[in-house]
């Protein structure tokens, strides 16, 4: 979006001239390169499209902030939105030949430099942590209604590790599962981005957990708080010896009829992410099978997509401000290591989230 100046008025001064968003921008210009530089992509494939390149700074449109970045955060969908598998993510408004978004990122960590018109809650110079677009970047914008004040005493790399990771555990238990103190609680994938978060939240939320991770990962699962953990490599958890009220399969590509197995009478199963299947449509088909059956079974079976509200990543700041729940950041990259993050993300090398180090105080 282009703020140009008209000619004022006769016996106007220019500054009396200018619109309340054009004089913010007049007023922040020294502080404000125009240009900066971002991961940026211009096809999909592997890590190896990805390259740093000096870009325009963006401007904030009605109701965004422009944000000088410290930190940005990686989660799956960095990686999907990378490579464009499946295609179906190319099908639904992501681009279909190459990216829309060729500066990829959402998560982040920063500070506000300038507000668009409508923006009341923030102010140039607030410490903010949120949900922005092209957020691997020195400056990005966000919409105001994804972002949060960070809060006293959280880093703002470990605030940049949990926004779209944390929301997404945060709905599936509390709003898909319907968790209650309690229940008994299986977390497939809890060492993951998501799956760290569910296994904090869960325990917040009262229940016993157990949590299924990988050889290497399950002491990081115990820190995590969970009762159990499970060697998916050496062990069954879904043999039916154990029954849980709510099992929460992030990434898995495990059969439904297994999952139920594992199920109390009335249990429920909620799927996050849809990993596995073919190119075209990967996971989506195990998700759409569950959503059929469900009517037809005693288990509620849910699938959902992750709303991302101001109202949760508050509750989250709320969280992490009074202790309950931290971020496990494992490792941070600079910018220029960015792909490679991308990648050991991709390969399951990260335990919780990985980092992008950014600004001056990142």
């Amino acid at each position: 979006m282009n703020h140009t100046l008209d000619t004022a008025p006769a016996g106007t001064s220019p500054a009396e001239s200018m619109t309340p968003l054009e004089s913010t921008l007049s007023d922040a210009k020294q502080a404000i390169p125009k240009k900066m530089r971002a991961l940026f992509q211009d096809r999909y494939g592997e890590a190896d499209v990805l390259q740093i390149r000096e870009i325009d700074v963006p401007r904030p449109e009605p109701g965004q902030v422009l944000i000088r970045v410290d930190a940005a955060g990686v989660d799956r969908g960095t990686w999907h939105l990378m490579s464009g598998l499946p295609y179906l993510v190319r099908m639904v408004g992501f681009g279909f030949s190459r990216p829309k978004q060729p500066v990829p990122g959402l998560d982040l960590s920063g500070t506000v430099v300038v507000t668009g018109s409508g923006v009341t809650d923030f102010k140039p110079g607030d410490e903010v942590f949120g949900i922005g677009t092209g957020t691997i970047a020195e400056y990005a914008l966000a919409d105001a209604g994804k972002l949060a004040h960070r809060p006293v005493g959280v880093d703002t790399q470990s605030a940049a590790a949990i926004p779209v990771s944390g929301v997404t555990a945060l709905q599936a238990l509390r709003d898909v599962g319907d968790i209650q103190p309690g229940q008994r609680v299986l977390i497939m994938g809890a060492s993951g981005g998501v799956g760290n978060y569910a296994v904090q939240l869960a325990r917040h939320f009262g229940a016993s957990v157990s949590g299924v991770a990988s050889t290497g990962k399950l002491d990081f699962v115990r820190l995590l708080g969970a009762d159990r953990v499970y060697d998916y490599t050496v062990d069954d958890s879904l043999d039916g010896s154990q029954h849980y009220d709510l099992i929460i399969d992030i990434g898995g590509r495990n059969r439904i009829r297994a999952l139920r197995q594992a199920l109390s009478p009335t249990g429920t199963l909620v799927i996050v992410g849809g990993e596995g299947g073919d190119s075209i449509t990967g996971g989506i088909f195990r998700q759409l099978s569950a959503m059929m059956l469900s009517p037809f079974v005693s288990h509620r079976l849910r699938t959902f997509i992750s709303n991302e509200s101001s109202q949760d990543v508050q509750a989250l700041a709320a969280l992490m401000e009074s202790g309950v729940l931290f971020a496990p950041v494992e490792k941070s990259y600079e910018l220029e290591e960015a792909p490679a993050a991308i990648a050991d993300l991709a390969a399951g090398r990260v335990r919780g989230k990985a980092i992008i180090r950014i600004g001056e105080s990142a």
